[in-house]
């Protein structure tokens, strides 16, 4: 097994190779602007690290999100083109999990609850039981709005730390950004226990929550012809 895991649905452009036991390589770069053109070279870099090609890979993990629309849908496109130029495997991941297992993996004792910044002053979030036990489905709210449920539960991710006043269990100490490495040990741990590449996994489709922040005009200037 040799698992290529990537993601691009925080401000965080990760990348790294894991072989079902170990995480060979990783590089991460926080630019939230960058994303296309930062990840491919991040790909190159974890696979040279590693002494591997990317026609030894296995398999395919990306976080499918939640996270904004543009960044998002650089980590996926790219998945599902290698993907399908070298016919393995892709295996989704909603990136929250993500954070979700690396706090678990740095101590982080359940229930927390985990949240990204969705901008427009509001959070990605969800639930967990531990650190691979979602409760629920992902959600977008403003902190605000959810402050009474959060409230003294301890928190990690940006979207807490940014709204602390709401998030008032917030962990500074641990991380702020999905890790790939977490992505992808995860995904080994699923795909080792299932027996089967759909077991535990998500399709490698977009998880937006909302509708992208670019509108198509109401009105369009018309034009008579002289």
């Amino acid at each position: 097994m040799l698992l290529l895991a990537l993601d691009t649905a925080t401000p965080a452009v990760t990348v790294a190779l894991h072989d079902g036991t170990d995480t060979l390589a990783t590089a991460d770069e926080v630019d939230a602007r960058r994303h296309g053109e930062l990840l491919l070279p991040a790909v190159d870099r974890v696979l040279t690290a590693a002494g591997a090609a990317l026609g030894d890979v296995t398999g395919i993990v990306v976080g499918v999100g939640p996270g904004p629309y543009t960044g998002l849908r650089v980590g996926l496109m790219t998945a599902t083109t290698i993907g399908a130029a070298r016919d393995i495997p892709v295996h989704g991941l909603c990136t929250l999990d993500g954070i979700a297992y690396a706090a678990g993996e740095a101590g982080l004792e359940a229930p927390f609850v985990v949240a990204t910044d969705a901008r427009r002053k509001e959070v990605y979030w969800a639930r967990y039981a531990d650190a691979r036990t979602r409760l629920g489905d992902p959600a977008v709210d403003r902190p605000a709005d959810i402050a009474e449920v959060v409230a003294g539960v301890p928190a990690v991710g940006l979207g807490a730390r940014l709204y602390a006043d709401a998030f008032t269990g917030v962990r500074d100490d641990l991380p702020e950004h999905v890790s790939a490495a977490a992505l992808a040990a995860l995904a080994a741990e699923r795909l080792a226990a299932g027996g089967g590449a759909g077991e535990g996994f998500l399709p490698p489709l977009p998880l937006y929550l909302r509708r992208p922040d670019a509108k198509v005009p109401a009105n369009y200037k018309v034009v008579t012809p002289r």
